[in-house]
This record gives C-alpha cells, sequence and structure tokens, in this order.
C-alpha cells in the first residue's frame, strides 16, 4: 500500500442542484501529500470546454477579467478551514454560474503521484418555493388566558423542476432569539423541539397537514411559556448524488403574536408570627381574568422548608369544585368569596412553625357537561413562626467537693432556682460542660462531657468517654431539681472550668416534648497546686573495651522526683552511623521493658539473634541491657528511654513523665579487609532468545584474609529503564550457605545464580526476551570470620549497574517466511505456464487458411 500512495484532491460528488439567488459553497480539500502543511488552491470554472480561472489562495493575478469585479466585491471568496482545505462561496448565484467548476493544487511533492485537480458539476435552477401565512391576513395577534388552546396556519408550496421535500417548521420568538417548537422534516418525521418533548408525547401540540399545502399548529393547555411570536420556517432539501440530503434554500414568515393571561394564587399575608395556643388566620386569594363560569378547587400545605415539593410537603386540608370540604378536627377551611379561602388554625403549637402555601386549581365547563382542568397554579410560601412560651428560671453550680491533690474526688451540684410560671407539662434536663484554662488569652471552645435528652436519657460527648464507660465519671440527677457530676479520680488533665445547661422541654399535643428553653450556669474552675515532675536517668558502659564477638552489657539508672511510687518502663534505642536499610530514619527500637516487667522485642528483626538481645530489672530503679556476639553493624551510639507511670484511679497507670539517659557509644576498631564490587559482561548488547552472562567480580584492599574466612550474600537487581528512574526488581539472590532464591517472573525467560570462584558470582538470563532489557547490578553483604571464630557482618556494598541491550534477530525472524513464499511463488508460476501452454495447444487451437497475395514490385517514387 506504501507504493500506491499519492496526492489526493477531493470535491463533493455532482451534480450539485442550488436556487438562483442563494449562497453557493463547495468544499475542496487535499489529502496524502508531501511538502508544507498549508496548501493552495486554485479554482476555474467551464460551461462547455474551456476553464476560466476563478480565484486562488496565493495568486493575486490569477483571477480571469470576468470575474475580477466580482470577486473584487466579496460576491466571490475563497474561505479557508483548515491547512488542507478551502470553501469556493459564491453569493447570488445565477444562471450563468451553471456548468463545471474545477478544484486544483500546485505540486509540492517530490514525486507525481495521485491527482491535482477535481471536478464538481452545479446545476442551478429556478426557485419555486413560497410561503405565506393565514389567507385573511398575514399577521395576527392573540389574547388567550392560561389552559386555553389555540391554532395556527401556514401554506408552503413549491415548484421547483427538481424531485424536492419541504421541511416544516413552527418556531417561537422568547426575547432575541427562535426556539423550535415541532418540525415535519424532509424524510416524513415529526421532530419536537427542546424542551416540548413532554407535551408532544401528550398532545398538547400538534402538527397537522391540510388541504392546498397547508401546515397548522395546535396548542393545547397554553401556558405563560407559550406567549410570543410564532413564526413557520420552511426549508426546502434534494438528495444529492451520495444519497445524502442537502438544504438547498429556506423561507420563514411570521404568523401571529399570542399573549397569555397567567392566573395568581397568593396569599394576603405574609410573614406571620403568633404565641402557642393562639389561632392561625391566613388567606388564599386567587387573580384572573376570566369572566366565563368556572369553578376552583383549593389545597392548603405545609412544609418544614421553603424549599420542598409538593411531596414533600404535608396535605392540611381541601376543597374541591363542589365546596366539599375534608375532614380536621383542629383546621377548618372556608369560602369567603368567589376568589378567597379562608384556613384558621386553633390553638397552634410550636411543631407548627413552617411554610404554608394554597393550591389552586381552574377548571371550565365544557359542552359535554363535563368539566375541564385548565390551570393548576401554587402561592408563594408564607413562614410561620410560633413562640413558645417559655418557662422562667436561673441555675446555679457549686463544688461539694474539690481536690487538694491528684486522684481525689471531685463533684459538682447544679441546681434549678426561682422557677416561675412553669407547667405539669414542662420537665428539665442538664448539660455538663468543660473548658479547659490557657495562661494565655486564647479561646478555647467548651467540650461536651455527656447531655440529656427530653426522656433523660444520657448522651456521651468524645471528651471522657472510656471513663464514664468505665464508671470513672458518674452522672445522677439527686433531685427534681438537682443533677450531679462525680469525678472519682482527678487528674491533672481534669483541671480547667465546668459549667452545665438547664434546658427546659414543653410538652405538645401529640405528647412529643420539644426544647424551649436553655440556661446556662457561671463557671467553676477545678484546680489544686502540684510540683512538677522530676525524672533523670543515667547510661553506663560495664566494660571499658571489647571487640568484635564478645558480649556488649551497659545499666541504666533511674532516679526520681514529686512522683508518688513510680513503677518504669524502658527502652533500649540506637542510632547507626550508616544507612540501616531496615529503618533509613537512623534510629532504632531494640527492645523494651514496660512498668508490669513485660520484656518485647522492637525493631530486632535479625532472626539468627533473636535471644541475642537482653533487658532486665536489677532493682527498683536499675536495668541492665546485654548484646551477645556483637556484630560490626551494631556499631552506634546507644541510649535508654524511660518513662515514669504512678498509679491512679481504679487500679490504672498513668503516665507521668519520660527521660533519656546520656549515650553509650560502641566502636569496633578494626583494620580489615575493604571490599569493592564491580559488574561485568562480555557481550552486554545480545539478541532474542540467547543467553545473557553477567559477572558479579568482589575484589579486596588490605588485609589478606583466607578464603575460608569469607562468605558474601549476593543479590541481582534490575532496573526496566534506560535512566536509573524507576523502583529495582529483584531478580535473585544467593545467601552464605549457597540457597539460591528467585522472585516470580512474568515472561519464559529463565535464570540462573552460581558462585564461579570464591569472589566471582555468574547471573545468566536463559532464552532472552523485550522486558529483560535494563540496567542491572548486584549488591553484596561480606560475611567475616574474625580471630576468635565469629562471624561478622560487615556493610552492603553495591555495584555500578551495567545495561543490558535485547534486539531482534531479522533474518532469523523472516528466513522461514520468505522461503516459503517463494516456493509457493515458483510453484504458483510454474503451474501458470503449465496451463497456458495446454490451453493455447489443444483448447484453442484453429484452422486459418490465408489467401494468396501476389507479389509486384512497387513502383518508383516518381510514378507516384
Amino acid at each position: 500500500l506504501a507504493f500506491c500512495r499519492g496526492r489526493i484532491v477531493r470535491v463533493p460528488k455532482g451534480p450539485l442542484i442550488r436556487v438562483v439567488g442563494t449562497e453557493v459553497v463547495i468544499p475542496c480539500s487535499v489529502s496524502d501529500y508531501d511538502g508544507p502543511s498549508e496548501q493552495n488552491f486554485d479554482w476555474e470554472f467551464s460551461r462547455e470546454t474551456d476553464f476560466v480561472r476563478i480565484v486562488s489562495t496565493w495568486d493575486s493575478t490569477f483571477t480571469s477579467e470576468e470575474y475580477q469585479k466580482r470577486v473584487g466585491r466579496g460576491d466571490i471568496k475563497l474561505r479557508r478551514s483548515s491547512n488542507d482545505a478551502v470553501e469556493l462561496v459564491i453569493r447570488n448565484i445565477q444562471p450563468a454560474d451553471q456548468g463545471r467548476y474545477k478544484c486544483s493544487t500546485p505540486s509540492t511533492d517530490a514525486t507525481v503521484q495521485g491527482n491535482y485537480d477535481a471536478e464538481v458539476q452545479v446545476k442551478v435552477i429556478s426557485d419555486g418555493l413560497s410561503v405565506s401565512g393565514s389567507k385573511a391576513r398575514s399577521s395576527t395577534s392573540l389574547r388567550l388566558s392560561e389552559g386555553d388552546s389555540f391554532k395556527l396556519r401556514c401554506s408552503a408550496i413549491t415548484t421547483s423542476p427538481e424531485h424536492t421535500h419541504l421541511h416544516v417548521t413552527w418556531q417561537i420568538k422568547s426575547g432575541s432569539t427562535w426556539r423550535d417548537i415541532l418540525s415535519l422534516t424532509h424524510e416524513g418525521k415529526f421532530q419536537p423541539g427542546p424542551g416540548y418533548e413532554e407535551r408532544y408525547r401528550n398532545g398538547d401540540i400538534r402538527l397537522d397537514t391540510g388541504a392546498n399545502d397547508t401546515y397548522r399548529l395546535s396548542v393545547s393547555q397554553a401556558s405563560s411559556v407559550d406567549g410570543g411570536a410564532y413564526r413557520c420556517l420552511v426549508s426546502e432539501w434534494v438528495r444529492g448524488a451520495d444519497s445524502s440530503w442537502q438544504k438547498i434554500q429556506e423561507k420563514s414568515v411570521e404568523i401571529a403574536s399570542v399573549s397569555i393571561q397567567r392566573t395568581y394564587v397568593v396569599i394576603s399575608t405574609s410573614n406571620v408570627s403568633v404565641t402557642e395556643r393562639d389561632s392561625l388566620d391566613l388567606t388564599c386569594n386567587i387573580t384572573t381574568d376570566r369572566s366565563g363560569i368556572f369553578q376552583a378547587e383549593v389545597m392548603w400545605y405545609f412544609s418544614a422548608s421553603p424549599d420542598d415539593t409538593f411531596s414533600d410537603a404535608q396535605l392540611l386540608l381541601s376543597m374541591d369544585r363542589d365546596s366539599v370540604v375534608s375532614d380536621s378536627t383542629l383546621i377548618s377551611l372556608s369560602h369567603v368569596d368567589r376568589n378567597s379561602y379562608r384556613l384558621l388554625v386553633r390553638d397552634v403549637d410550636v411543631e407548627d412553625s413552617g411554610y404554608y402555601f394554597c393550591e389552586a386549581a381552574i377548571w371550565v365547563p365544557l359542552h359535554n357537561g363535563s368539566w375541564h382542568k385548565v390551570v393548576e397554579r401554587a402561592s408563594a410560601p408564607v413562614s410561620v413562626v410560633v413562640t413558645a412560651l417559655e418557662p422562667d428560671y436561673e441555675v446555679f453550680l457549686n463544688a461539694s467537693k474539690t481536690p487538694k491533690f491528684s486522684d481525689d474526688p471531685t463533684e459538682l451540684n447544679c441546681r434549678i432556682t426561682n422557677v416561675q410560671d412553669t407547667e405539669a407539662n414542662i420537665r428539665f434536663t442538664v448539660s455538663w460542660y468543660y473548658r479547659q484554662r490557657l495562661p494565655s488569652d486564647d479561646v478555647v471552645t467548651e467540650e461536651l462531657l455527656a447531655t440529656m435528652d427530653s426522656d433523660w436519657t444520657l448522651l456521651l460527648g468524645d471528651r471522657g468517654r472510656e471513663r464514664i464507660q468505665n464508671g470513672e465519671i458518674i452522672f445522677s440527677k439527686k433531685s427534681a431539681d438537682t443533677f450531679s457530676l462525680r469525678i472519682q479520680w482527678t487528674s491533672e488533665s481534669d483541671r480547667g472550668d465546668y459549667f452545665c445547661v438547664i434546658s427546659a422541654w414543653s410538652r405538645h399535643r401529640n405528647n412529643s416534648w420539644v426544647k424551649s428553653k436553655d440556661v446556662a450556669s457561671a463557671s467553676v474552675n477545678i484546680f489544686w497546686a502540684t510540683q512538677d515532675y522530676t525524672l533523670t536517668v543515667e547510661a553506663v558502659k560495664l566494660k571499658p573495651f571489647f571487640v568484635a564477638g564478645h558480649t556488649f552489657e551497659m545499666t541504666c539508672k533511674v532516679s526520681s522526683k514529686n512522683i508518688k511510687t513510680p513503677r518504669y518502663s524502658v527502652l533500649i534505642t540506637a542510632e547507626k552511623p550508616f544507612t540501616d536499610q531496615s529503618n533509613p530514619n537512623g534510629t532504632t527500637r531494640i527492645i523494651s521493658l514496660n512498668q508490669d516487667s513485660v520484656v518485647r522485642l522492637e525493631d530486632w528483626t535479625d532472626q539468627t539473634r533473636v535471644d541475642g538481645v537482653v533487658l532486665e530489672k536489677v532493682q527498683e530503679n536499675e536495668f541492665r541491657y546485654r548484646m551477645y556476639q556483637t556484630q560490626i553493624s551494631d556499631a552506634g551510639l546507644y541510649r535508654c528511654v524511660v518513662t515514669a507511670w504512678s498509679p491512679g484511679g481504679g487500679g490504672m497507670w498513668r503516665e507521668a513523665v519520660n527521660g533519656l539517659s546520656n549515650p553509650i557509644q560502641i566502636d569496633f576498631q578494626t583494620s580489615g579487609p575493604v571490599f569493592n564490587v564491580s559488574v561485568h559482561s562480555d557481550s552486554p548488547t545480545i539478541y532474542q532468545g540467547e543467553v545473557a552472562d553477567l559477572l558479579c567480580i568482589i575484589t579486596t584492599e588490605g588485609m589478606a584474609l583466607e578464603p575460608d574466612d569469607m562468605s558474601f550474600d549476593v543479590s541481582w537487581f534490575a532496573v526496566r529503564s534506560f535512566a536509573l528512574d524507576r523502583e529495582p526488581i529483584l531478580l535473585a539472590s544467593l545467601d552464605r550457605r549457597g540457597i539460591v532464591t528467585q522472585s516470580r517472573r512474568n515472561g519464559s525467560s529463565d535464570l540462573s545464580l552460581e558462585r564461579i570462584s570464591p569472589l566471582e558470582f555468574r547471573l545468566r538470563v536463559h532464552g532472552c526476551e523485550d522486558h529483560d532489557f535494563g540496567n542491572h547490578y548486584c549488591v553484596v553483604t561480606p560475611w567475616v570470620r574474625s580471630a576468635t571464630g565469629v562471624w561478622q557482618r560487615e556493610p552492603d556494598i553495591k555495584a555500578k549497574p551495567i545495561f543490558l541491550s535485547v534486539k531482534m534477530d531479522v533474518l532469523n525472524a523472516f528466513k522461514y517466511p520468505l522461503l516459503i513464499g517463494i516456493g509457493l511463488a515458483t510453484i504458483i508460476g510454474l503451474l501458470s505456464c503449465l496451463i497456458g501452454y495446454c490451453s493455447s495447444r489443444w483448447c484453442c487451437k484453429k484452422e486459418v487458411q490465408e489467401t494468396r497475395r501476389e507479389r509486384r514490385r512497387l513502383m518508383s517514387m516518381e510514378m507516384d
């Protein structure tokens, strides 16, 4: 296909049928070209044989004399739509413009391939489309009421010599734009406009055809959105040579101007405020310009929010068109006059506060005696606020027990005093709050401890929830007017301000309780003088000097002040001088002993030395830490982190203060060998399916060691990218005991890892694939045996990566397909020659008798 590629110039498939006097747009595009992205175009025109130059995108002198005036006026112009496409625009096309139009593109290709011009036939026909309104007058004005029906007519006919179809659309003008209502397309389909789909399906909007090519728009149940100017828009369509529909012209005529008189429903009173136990009086007024016979249906609704819909609102009372009112005990609805309806709610309650609105439906009689609903409208909601009868009382808070020391009890009493104007339908509940007192002037928000709802059910806050559930904080009601808060064991975190809030609840008609008033007490401060806790921790190294493999031992001595019967928890930490992969932050938690003398290994992950660290309690304030068979990797600073605990309430321990000891350093002075690691490969570039050999070579400097005194852990990693910007992938590892571990692989290639000499390790990738490329390197962990026979682990050494490239063997990949193709082509060619020979030899043989020709001498040129 690459050899068949060439420039292609395209114009629409003709003939293009257009109406005289309209604007014609002929597109032209070019594809599969070489050279610059922006191409130039030339347009020419021919009525019979010769072409006349019209306009060009790159040559201003290209236009012929007979077209210069039209091009200069802009009646003929080129409009570029993209770098490889233009449009020829002809305004007010005339019969003389009928003919062939040719679009040409100058060559910018290296070789001449494809076509460089294309022609299209344009046929100009006469304007046979006429559109008109009603025969009485061109435009009328209609004044209608909401819910009425109306019909509009327009006439459209065409006498075009071609086989054309009409597309009729009824439109309405709202503001400055025309919107489609309903269309009868040129394909004979009805198409409602945006927003009219539901009304079209319900039959409220129809488009009917009648005699004399009339198109009638029928609108039922007119609403305010149907007011505006109406017009009939008719377009003429013809089917092109490519079977697609093309619009050749469009005309419109304004038919009528329609105005809709709305029906309004309002409530005479705006926002209302009444007192509990009073009556609520609202009136619904219907405003309409209807003078004929009609009946109104009225419904009153209640909602808690002004944004609620009818489905969310509560129907209070209704009156149908026959003035029949639904039954209700405390609510009545009366018909005051022809257009006013009164709602009366007796003995209102606080729960009656909300939004009230009425809905009215207008019914008119039909000729057959039935009633028809023409309009339905709802009023704006009216806000009604019912003010509760609040009781009058005061609240006093005092502390019957205050703590002198930590863990002493605290008791607060919240009392209701001077109660006035209360009824049997009033009950009181309490809410307890805590506010922390800060030395600065910062504002601290109060925290809820507990609260009671209307049936005296206790609801807990976030602060102290666990202590309340454990019984350390107790809430009680001592009498009808006194509530109590008791803290069994007061701690330093309980110091601060406390206050209570007494809430009054009123009983409503449905026996529900609603909060009517809140009164807060003055705050009471709970505070006692305390001395700051002090804690001192000293670490001592028992052995001043030791070598690798020996036991490290240190003690931590603790002393404290102002702490009652303390207990201590100890944590041993280490700060390593080199990077620890298990803890890159630098500080490692080794072992801990809590206040109950329970030992726990923290971040000690060396499985071969699980029992290598010991932490024990020597005395009440002295602890000893031992580390057996120390390694060079254990070098660092070791500290004791001690926490003092004091007994709290309920037998619980609480944290008092923390302390950190001085550091004890482990530093091994050694002059052992220095290890270096490098990666080598004889052929870093290989083909698919071959074996890649990668060598991890270890060299030593300094003190020489016997091979039996050295051992290595080797791990191979790969980074699948040209740059080292991705996470490394573990390929395989070989520990110092000779155990090989491979990671899971997705491809068909395989790995092998082996030790070929004391200081060389080889990684082989068998059957390499594309995904085996990337940077490969090894990480070596040396192990050295000391003079005491203990194996010491050295720091990890990472080699510089080497890039492995995997290529495809093109010759081997195409060898067998080429041989098979050549063989098949040879067999088919020989078979074709054999068939042709046999056909000419036996099947197509004919006897031909030639007539004898006389041989005559040619006459000389002079005698001719």
